[in-house]
């Protein structure tokens, strides 16, 4: 990559690494290799090359091997089920992508597979019964309904390049905080690492306000160096991208732009921290390791891009049957 093109992002949060991550990447070909999520060659590459392992690792820095295992495996899936929606022709179908998300979603909520199924709904069956060995019944209702956003959100960004729709920076975030699955991503964070996190506090408009800057921040990280690959398979869901069509920006002038605009949300974040009401000795307990959780996936996500080849090559994908 042009190094020129790519300013270091603020992050003052620490890096931290799982102690399992050894054990993890060992692990990490096994599970998507038994339900056959690698179609091809090609595919095998472009996984190996990917480190999800290492973002798992990073993410979740605290949490036990099992519960390390099911984020790197749900990590897994998220990326490849991501490749097909914006990597094929499936991203431009939006009625067939609701046709997977419904069933996708039955399965979720424990239906029985069948021959028509594809490898990736039994890979999201398996997943479903570790959780629930694990995880109460009430944490993965909440999961689930974080998927259906996280299907919605994919959806929409299919009718977009179906009807060949540039968006506005503003929808453009409505619709990314959902694609990017952030949500989920925050939710298995309270699996992982044991959180009780009652409603109340999960609806309050403090959490609500952390979520969004967590999410704006690992999106806009994700956008900037995802740029080149998103600008050659002609998608205009990037921050960069958007901001260099519509703003009439240099590439390099839109990616400064949008380095500033994710630094910026980070010191936001910081500051916002800094004033989180009391809500009582075990509630603001919970929060604090929530929001340790919060600075370990932004640390995360950006280590990660540096260690990861996923968006270095371009690469055109079939929908695995």
């Amino acid at each position: 990559m042009n190094q020129l093109l790519y300013p270091g992002l603020y992050c003052p949060f620490p890096s931290q690494i799982n102690k399992h991550v050894d054990v993890l990447e060992e692990y990490a070909l096994e599970w998507v290799t038994r339900f056959n999520l690698l179609a091809n060659e090609s595919s095998y590459r472009r996984f190996c090359k990917s480190k999800f392992f290492f973002l798992a690792a990073s993410a979740y820095p605290n949490c036990q091997l099992e519960e390390l295992k099911i984020a790197n495996d749900w990590l897994s899936w998220v990326f490849i089920w991501d490749d097909q929606c914006d990597l094929s022709n499936l991203g431009k179908e939006p009625n067939v992508l609701k046709d997977f998300h419904k069933r996708f979603l039955e399965i979720l909520n424990g239906a029985e597979l069948t021959s028509k199924d594809i490898p990736l709904a039994y890979a999201l069956s398996d997943l479903r019964k570790r959780i629930l060995q694990i995880g109460s019944q009430e944490w993965f209702h909440y999961f689930v309904d974080r998927y259906e956003g996280y299907f919605d959100g994919c959806v929409q960004e299919a009718i977009n390049r179906a009807q060949e729709i540039t968006p506005d920076i503003e929808s453009y975030m409505l619709i990314r905080r959902l694609s990017l699955g952030g949500y989920l991503c925050l939710a298995l964070m309270e699996f992982c690492n044991h959180l009780t996190i009652p409603d109340f506090l999960r609806n309050h408009e403090v959490m609500k306000e952390l979520k969004v800057m967590t999410i704006n921040i690992l999106a806009w990280c994700n956008d900037i160096f995802s740029v080149h690959r998103e600008m050659s398979s002609g998608d205009v869901h990037n921050l960069v991208l958007l901001i260099h069509y519509q703003q009439k920006l240099s590439l390099e002038t839109s990616i400064i732009a949008a380095s500033k605009i994710h630094d910026q949300e980070v010191y936001h974040l910081k500051e916002f921290e800094l004033f989180i009401p009391s809500f009582g000795e075990e509630l603001d307990t919970e929060l604090a390791k929530y929001i340790s959780g919060i600075h370990s996936w932004i640390s995360a996500n950006l280590t990660w891009y540096y260690h990861s080849g996923r968006y270095q090559t371009i690469e055109r994908l079939e929908l695995t049957q």
